[in-house]
């Protein structure tokens, strides 16, 4: 088993995190008794794999020896107060903005509503999840059963004119549909604030939708083979059908990206915070272009 220090995501200042030279690495097996080893923080450490165990890193960063973060190999790694920083980014980005409403595209179930509660809440704004306000504007219907008695455009007209509706507004958080960038005119809504794509792999998707059910998901109810296979191709063809429309977003956020620079395998080890916070970092970087 190797341990490294990780690539620090693209939002973690550089300047403000920048090793002293009095930095170090400390290792704890956690193994009943405690044993600690110090190293130079630019070294690598090489460990036998003799327990099924989490293994605790703490990086100490500061030649003032404050308290350090710590890493969890087997959780998230959390280098960074997240707490903080999105407070921080939200504070920097808000006035920004200007009012403007963040909207979210993907693929369903790639994490718009999570992410974008966690958003609403930093930056001060209203959330508002478009298939919520579609089934209170169809007197209560499911998305579900939109789609079964009336059919997948009678559920897009309701989908466009709830995304009119929502352009004139200020200061919101929108959670939109799978399928509302097929529209060129629900773009053109959309043009009006800051749209994010929050691009998830298919295959974490498919695992993801097939754990928690395909009921609520009426485009997901044809074709044969087990629940995975099934998701998984049906995914695939909507994303050559998407995939264009979602990379007319201003931001795109790659949640693989993401995972690489963090050292996870599983892009569903990243905290919607920590998704949160890159969504923030990668508006700052759109607005000042």
């Amino acid at each position: 088993m190797e341990i490294r220090v990780l690539q620090s995501p693209s939002w973690i200042n550089p300047e403000k995190n920048a090793r002293k030279s009095s930095s170090s690495l400390q290792f704890f097996l956690k193994n009943g008794e405690q044993r600690l080893y110090q190293i130079p923080a630019s070294c690598r450490l090489f460990v036998k794999k003799r327990f099924h165990v989490p293994v605790t890193l703490k990086v100490l960063c500061s030649s003032e020896n404050r308290a350090a973060s710590v890493l969890q190999s087997e959780i998230s790694p959390a280098l960074f107060d997240e707490s903080k920083i999105i407070k921080e980014k939200s504070e920097e980005i808000e006035p920004c903005l200007d009012g403007r409403c963040v909207y979210l595209v993907g693929m369903m179930g790639s994490g718009k509503t999570t992410v974008g509660k966690v958003l609403s809440e930093a930056l001060g704004y209203s959330f508002v999840d478009c298939d919520t306000l579609i089934e209170e504007a169809a007197g209560g219907s499911t998305v579900a059963d939109i789609f079964k008695l009336y059919g997948e455009s009678f559920f897009r007209d309701y989908e466009t004119d709830v995304l009119q509706k929502l352009s004139l507004m200020h200061r919101l958080v929108v959670s939109t549909g799978g399928g509302a960038v097929v529209r060129p005119v629900n773009w053109r809504r959309m043009k009006k604030g800051v749209s994010i794509w929050l691009d998830v792999p298919l295959e974490a998707l498919a695992r993801r939708i097939t754990a928690v059910g395909t009921d609520s998901r009426p485009l997901l109810h044809h074709g044969s083979g087990d629940p995975y296979t099934k998701t998984m191709k049906r995914l695939s063809t909507l994303f050559e059908e998407r995939g264009e429309a979602y990379a007319t977003a201003d931001v795109r956020v790659s949640l693989e990206n993401m995972a690489v620079k963090l050292g996870f395998e599983d892009v569903g080890d990243i905290s919607p915070t920590v998704i949160a916070i890159e969504v923030l970092q990668q508006i700052n970087n759109f607005l000042k272009k």
